[in-house]
């Protein structure tokens, strides 16, 4: 397969140069340009950010892209699905509020803002996956589907399941409903290893279903209650939680990487990734730690798999953020180093499995020229 083109930029300016203007210019480089957008309804998809979060993207970054959109006739909105898990994104009223108090609006992203997946996400389609081996059918946000063209805007960060959240899990994760998640998700159940439960209680406040409880001080999880969406194992600092079964973090991938090729397959997609403010967790999280790696810069192309697979790069290639979960772990006398920095930094995860799924079932290539824009 030819390599794919993924054109990036730094974050180095000169005096009197936004980076508003250096995105506009890498997506104009890139060749956003080159969809057909006349008269067509665009989905922005995005992290609005979880209340509490401060590592997802500024809104400014959003209206760059709609303003491109406008300026070739297409009529933009950005867009996001409703979550499993308990939070100010668990239906469309409270999603919308969360994304208007953390400042996406109108006014500040010139366009408006539809929850995918309607008020109780269930507003979905349900999508055969080309290639499909775990999915037959991707249940993805009824407005996602809707749309003619679709964009993903993507913080490239850290993930406590998946490894890392870039391109591939903003629209795969990201797009599907409510049910959709839950399918991803489903896989392995999450079980407690009591020696090392502390009895915090940090994971029961993190569980979206009420699955755990409490006996002498140690952490249960009734599996009959379970949806398996693996907050708690992000929650916990003693690694006292896991999934149980050894291959669920890989399912997810794998899934994951299904329903982004249910999304994006058979219309005009573009993507962007900007690595900034790159936090050991997801943005769902109503909190976030230092950031495990510095900025890198602003990536873009028409495959999401190089995408991905060049920020990665990127990634491992920087120099850990000293006082990070990252520096920390790397500094423990007894650690196991991977030399990879997203399984130092959450040593439990996959990511692997994501790109060459992706890759596997046609969405994309991991070979790709990587090409600097000023």
């Amino acid at each position: 397969m030819e390599k794919s083109k993924v054109y990036f930029t730094d974050f180095r300016v000169q005096v009197g140069v936004s980076l508003l203007q250096k995105l506009k210019t890498l997506c104009l480089v890139a060749g956003i340009k080159k969809i057909d957008m006349e008269g067509k309804f665009v989905a922005i998809k995005m992290h609005f950010g979880e209340l509490g979060n401060m590592a997802f993207l500024r809104p400014q970054y959003a209206k760059v892209v709609a303003d491109l959109v406008k300026e070739q006739g297409g009529i933009p909105f950005l867009t996001d699905c409703n979550t499993l898990y308990p939070g100010s994104r668990r239906h469309a009223l409270e999603h919308m509020d969360c994304a208007n108090l953390n400042g996406f609006n109108p006014t500040t992203t010139g366009c408006q803002i539809i929850i995918a997946d309607g008020l109780r996400g269930t507003d979905e389609t349900e999508v055969p996956v080309k290639n499909g081996v775990y999915v037959e059918k991707a249940k993805i946000g009824r407005a996602i589907m809707d749309a003619d063209v679709f964009i993903s805007l993507a913080h490239f960060k850290g993930h406590e399941m998946t490894g890392f959240g870039g391109a591939l899990k903003n629209i795969g994760m990201g797009s599907g409903s409510r049910a959709g998640k839950m399918e991803q998700h489903s896989s392995g159940k999450c079980v407690v290893d009591e020696a090392l439960c502390r009895g915090c209680r940090r994971c029961a406040k993190e569980c979206g279903s009420n699955a755990i409880s409490y006996e002498n001080n140690k952490a249960h999880i009734d599996k009959n209650i379970c949806k398996g969406c693996g907050r708690c194992i992000g929650a916990c600092t003693f690694n006292a939680i896991s999934n149980d079964e050894w291959d669920a973090g890989d399912k997810l991938d794998c899934k994951m990487a299904e329903y982004a090729q249910a999304v994006c397959q058979d219309r005009p997609c573009f993507h962007i990734n900007l690595a900034m403010d790159i936090s050991p967790n997801c943005d769902c999280h109503g909190d976030n730690d230092a950031a495990i790696l510095p900025n890198i810069g602003m990536f873009a192309s028409f495959d999401p798999v190089a995408l991905d697979q060049a920020c990665v790069d990127a990634c491992q290639k920087a120099a850990p953020m000293p006082n990070s979960q990252l520096s920390d772990n790397l500094a423990k006398p007894d650690w196991k180093h991977y030399h990879d920095h997203f399984m130092d930094s959450n040593p439990h995860v996959h990511w692997k499995e994501t790109l060459e799924h992706a890759e596997k079932i046609g969405m994309g290539t991991r070979e790709y020229e990587l090409i600097k824009v000023k």
